[in-house]
């Protein structure tokens, strides 16, 4: 016979196991940058940097600086500090807005991708020498970036499937003990 006590057990430790899953659905996202969204700088930043509000994993960001006139201003790899993402920038060649496109992939394997646009309005400077190409390639442009099979607004949820396991679990362990008795 199945009691009150049981069916209780199993509803406490049902809902204790899906308590565990609220935080894996916090994904990371932009928290600042330097140039800031949307701040006219006078002066040619040497790095641009870009924060986020979880530590980003080494080894799998790209951030590329692009000019008004497409021209591609990133120098070497891009350095991982923790949630900061940096890069080496060459000297801002015209006034103008220029674009920092950006793709991390956070500590939870979750990519995050996406441009933050500054003014220069500083005095034209000369172009720095290209970079040697350690790769012999190009860095990606924003546009260039694989497109993701999901992203944080996109797709169906998590929790309506994990809400639909706790069900069927629930009923099932109570199933199981109103039917599963001993002949």
């Amino acid at each position: 016979m199945i009691t009150a006590q049981r069916v209780g057990v199993a509803l406490i430790i049902t809902f204790l196991l899906l308590g565990q899953g609220g935080v894996a659905g916090a994904h990371s996202e932009l928290l600042s940058s330097d140039p800031a969204a949307g701040a006219t700088v006078s002066t040619s930043p040497a790095r641009v940097a870009l924060t986020f509000i979880q530590e980003i994993q080494p080894g799998f960001s790209v951030v590329t600086v692009i000019a008004p006139d497409g021209a591609q201003l990133q120098t070497g790899a891009p350095a991982e500090d923790g949630a900061t993402v940096s890069t080496a920038v060459r000297s801002l060649p015209v006034t103008g807005d220029y674009t920092i496109g950006y793709r991390v992939l956070s500590a939870d394997s979750h990519p995050i991708e996406g441009t933050v646009s500054f003014t220069f309005a500083g005095p034209p400077t000369a172009p720095a020498a290209a970079p040697s190409a350690s790769s012999g390639r190009p860095a990606p442009t924003p546009a260039a970036l694989p497109a993701t099979p999901g992203g944080p607004d996109s797709g169906t949820p998590v929790w309506p499937w994990l809400l639909a396991v706790a069900v069927l679990l629930t009923a099932g362990v109570a199933a199981a003990l109103r039917f599963g008795r001993a002949p």
